[in-house]
């Protein structure tokens, strides 16, 4: 047996294996689908309850779209500033209850389908957003502020012990 198939089998090199840090194991309760293991929205078991907060906050999201729709068309400086807090709000908090970026997209996309739904003219003719710096502004904004809150890091990690070995 040569050095080289003696050290990639690791017999008779003298060289030990490193440690396995903990949850690193090849048993059922290793990875992130453990039970209590925080992992990815897509790693997480969907339940009822779960479903419902997302259900909530996309029916949310469209009554502060049609809110928000309203305002910055009838107070155009302040109400659109008001309208653009309001969806950053729901948006920010929204991840912040559910502890998931899904948090604040579900109540983005009930904001962005309801806006979308009142953007579109009417055969009468009738629209709620105007051709106008506030429609815009309230079309992007929104938009942007959703992203931003979508993305926003989750805070800081609880403390935990030092990442490398031996210290």
């Amino acid at each position: 047996m040569s050095t080289r198939s003696r050290a990639s089998s690791g017999a008779g090199s003298g060289a030990s294996k490193p440690p396995t840090p903990p949850g690193a194991g090849s048993g059922p309760t290793s990875g992130a689908g453990a039970a209590g293991a925080p992992g990815s929205f897509l790693a997480q078991p969907l339940r009822a309850g779960r479903l419902a907060a997302y259900a909530l906050l996309f029916v949310l999201g469209a009554v502060v779209g049609v809110a928000g729709s309203l305002v910055q068309g009838g107070f155009f400086p302040a109400g659109l500033l008001l309208a653009l807090v309001g969806a950053a709000g729901l948006f920010y908090g929204g991840s912040r209850v559910i502890g998931t970026r899904a948090g604040a997209v579900a109540p983005a996309a009930g904001w962005l389908v309801v806006v979308m739904l009142l953007t579109a003219t009417r055969p009468e003719g009738d629209f709620i957003f105007g051709a106008g710096l506030g429609s815009y502004g309230f079309l992007l904004g929104g938009m942007a502020v959703a992203v931003m809150c979508a993305t926003l890091g989750q805070g800081p990690q609880p403390s935990a012990p030092a990442a490398r070995l031996g210290k």
